[in-house]
């Protein structure tokens, strides 16, 4: 059937009415605006650079070193994600650590990647330590399939230790990752942990109930509903020594040594669960645990914000001095580092609460519109599940931003930060914002994408 008889049989109706504003709405949604390249030799001005869309898009975008103009200032350092290409060499072995590490090529390439030296220390949280870290275990496993010990001797450790390092750093790594993400060779060796051998490890864990719960960690409930995280402090336990059990009364924060011994043991334990899987299933596995840590804090340096306190106590209407030293003040902390955006959303519960325990009562965030990625670098909001850094050789590195669309910041209702809780039922994340193009009429998004439905479902019935 032609469009024109479609349209006679619509003629005059509320249907008719109704698809011609459907028609309207979809060529209006799919006007893009094409960015201009700048002419050789001319500094693009601030309208022309890349903007966070105005309306609720919720889909990843992918940040690449591309989308940052090719013009440093003289006298500014290069920003954080101008395009850099890592230079490789052959490393510098000990020659002392009995392994062949192109088995666990795959591992060490990623670890790399995610730790280049260019960007390590912005992606040093949330992506280039956990999956250093996750490397350290995965290397250990492998070490023990060919022992019968599921740790490294002192010296070996030290040798192999520094192995890993030159081979990252050869792959343009940042060499001091041993300092940034607080890791020393010791963490190869089980340090205090009394069972250390694969065989008495086995006679005192329950091995089948740690493997069924760890081989496959699910991304979406392991943070809020664990299951091989217990499975993993259970074990540990078990083989730590320390004569008590995950629900007795007995704080063990008090006694320092048993906290050293307990977390030794989780080394041990996530060498034999290496040993056990696939090297990416035990990285993937692995990742997926540090993020559920990784989320539970806010990693940023918040000093005492006197200036703020000053200018916004008190405050009941939009003021300048307020907003501009809040934003002064925001603008600083975003420059230490990109976070993920459950991160994003305890920092500004946490900012919140020192504003309010000084005595700003009032929500500058709604007064000055601050939104969740203020608190993160250029304004990019990571996942809160494991990502990585991906190179490609005419653009550099680049990773995938979340939420990178204007959701405000949420101002804390309670008078305490240790109550808030992102796997609370009641708690999620803040309602995506409303089309600033449509906000006229009342009409959201979500109601267009329904009427839109609704129509072409009718009109598909007429042309069948």
């Amino acid at each position: 059937m032609t469009c024109v008889k479609i349209v006679s049989l619509l003629k005059g109706s509320f249907c008719h009415l109704l698809l011609v504003i459907a028609l309207w709405l979809c060529s209006y949604q799919n006007v893009v605006a094409l960015p201009l390249l700048p002419k050789p030799g001319q500094i693009p001005s601030t309208s022309e650079l890349p903007s966070s869309p105005d309306s609720a898009t919720f889909q990843p975008i992918e940040i690449s070193p591309t989308m940052i103009p090719h013009y440093p200032f003289h006298g500014e350092p290069l920003p954080p994600m101008y395009p850099s290409f890592p230079k490789t060499y052959d490393p510098v072995l000990t020659g002392r650590c009995p392994v062949n590490f192109s088995v666990i090529s795959s591992i060490t390439a990623k670890t790399a990647s995610d730790c280049t030296q260019s960007l390590s220390t912005v992606v040093g949280n949330v992506i280039c330590c956990p999956q250093f870290n996750s490397l350290l275990h995965v290397f250990q496993g492998f070490y023990s399939n060919h022992s019968d010990t599921l740790v490294l001797q002192n010296a070996v450790a030290d040798d192999c230790f520094k192995d890993i390092i030159s081979i990252l750093a050869s792959r343009g790594a940042n060499s001091s990752l041993s300092s940034m993400c607080s890791v020393k060779s010791s963490n190869l060796t089980g340090g205090s942990c009394p069972v250390k051998d694969i065989s008495t490890f086995e006679k005192a864990v329950n091995t089948s109930k740690l493997l069924e719960s760890c081989s496959t960690v699910d991304p979406l409930k392991e943070c809020c509903r664990p299951f091989c995280q217990p499975a993993i402090s259970e074990a540990a336990l078990q083989i730590s020594g320390i004569k008590m059990t995950l629900s007795d009364n007995k704080n063990i924060v008090e006694v320092p040594s048993e906290i050293d011994t307990l977390n030794d043991c989780k080394g041990v334990v996530y060498s034999w669960i290496a040993r056990k899987l696939r090297f990416e299933d035990a990285n993937t596995a692995f990742r997926l645990l540090s993020s559920c840590k990784v989320n539970k804090a806010c990693p940023l340096d918040f000093k005492q914000p006197s200036e703020v306190i000053n200018a916004c106590r008190n405050l009941a209407a939009p003021s300048p001095s307020c907003c501009s030293s809040l934003n002064a003040y925001i603008t600083g902390i975003q420059k230490q580092m990109l976070i993920t955006n459950r991160q994003a959303i305890i920092c500004a519960a946490v900012f919140g609460y020192m504003l309010q325990k000084a005595g700003v009562m009032t929500n500058v965030y709604e007064l000055c519109d601050v939104d969740l990625k203020d608190f993160s670098l250029q304004g990019c909001l990571l996942r809160s599940l494991p990502a990585d850094l991906v190179y490609d050789n005419s653009t550099g590195f680049s990773f995938t931003c979340d939420l990178n669309d204007n959701i405000a910041a949420p101002w804390p209702s309670s008078s305490s930060v240790t109550s808030l809780s992102l796997c609370a039922p009641e708690m999620s994340l803040p309602a995506l914002p409303t089309s600033q193009t449509l906000g006229s009429s009342g009409c959201h998004l979500d109601g267009v994408h329904f009427l839109l439905s609704a129509i072409l479902i009718f009109v598909s019935t007429l042309l069948y």
